[in-house]
């Protein structure tokens, strides 16, 4: 992968647009799980406007984290901080790939669950849902350490485009 003095504003916008997109999808969660277990269990159910929501912000999601991937190919990606030890640039990298990944798996196996209606797919987007929650909260650790603890703005890479 290649390197850039910093993240494009449109990494930096589709970082925060997926962030606020995730939110919500926490929130929507019992209304499709409502509609789907009704489904395996053969009840007449109609799906609502939660419903067809969590669905959409799932497809929307999966597309911008393509979309991210692609920038992150043809921009790159800024170098982390050198005086990183090795164990830390290990940790950042494998984050990042669990991140993406989870990002990926989540709405590809949610969709494959509702649509197909399987019941182990349902309760493998659910452990994936905890796997994104703890990977996330690993990536805000991180950046919060950098920021307050070693205080070399590693923020700022987030919030403005450039070097």
């Amino acid at each position: 992968m290649s390197t850039a003095p910093g993240y494009s504003k449109t990494q930096i916008w589709l970082h925060w647009l997926v962030v606020l997109l995730i939110i919500p999808q926490f929130l929507l969660h019992d209304s499709v799980a409502r509609t789907f277990w009704g489904q395996v269990k053969g009840q007449s159910v109609t799906p609502d406007f939660l419903t067809y929501g969590h669905i959409v912000l799932g497809v929307a999601i999966l597309l911008l984290a393509a979309w991210r991937l692609v920038l992150r190919a043809t921009h790159g990606t800024p170098e982390p901080p050198h005086d990183d030890p090795e164990l830390m640039r290990f940790g950042a990298k494998a984050i990042h790939a669990l991140l993406y990944l989870t990002l990926f798996a989540l709405p590809i196996s949610g969709g494959v669950a509702y649509f197909l209606t399987l019941g182990w797919m349902a309760e493998l987007h659910s452990a994936l849902t905890t796997a994104l929650l703890i990977f996330a909260g690993l990536h805000i650790a991180a950046a919060l350490y950098h920021q307050y603890v070693l205080k070399d703005h590693l923020l700022r890479r987030m919030m403005k485009a450039g070097g």
